[in-house]
């Protein structure tokens, strides 16, 4: 089972949801719940896998296509999270019309920085 780390969850906490997962009447319990209805949400912050997944994206300027909000759930929804300031550890630089000083901090921190076009494609590789 690939392991994914989790901020926040230490090794006592990640034992217990493992052992959870792993008893068969939690599962069935859990599937009955959610064909009833129930919707498990991703918690903010919380990181899971998909394609951004372990990624760090940084918001500049005003995107067309999308408002900040949305870009920021797209962003988490495959496991990305969305950082209020570049530094190194930043992935992608996303820069809409009119960035601010954060796409020059990305370019010269050799931070990658993506068009609102990019970052489509970037979202529906998916």
């Amino acid at each position: 089972m690939k392991q994914i780390p989790i901020r926040e969850v230490g090794p006592v906490v990640a034992e217990s949801i493992s052992n959870f997962i792993r008893n068969p009447r939690n599962i069935e319990v859990l599937e009955k719940m959610r064909k009833g209805g129930v919707a498990f949400p991703v918690e903010k912050g919380a990181r899971v896998p998909g394609t951004l997944g372990g990624k760090t994206f940084v918001l500049t300027g005003s995107l067309e296509g999308l408002s900040r909000d949305q870009a920021r759930r797209k962003i988490e929804e495959q496991g990305g999270r969305v950082a209020s300031s570049v530094s190194r550890k930043t992935d992608y630089v996303v820069v809409g019309k009119d960035p601010g000083s954060k796409a020059d901090t990305a370019a010269r921190l050799g931070v990658r920085i993506l068009n609102e076009e990019e970052f489509h494609r970037l979202l529906a590789e998916g």
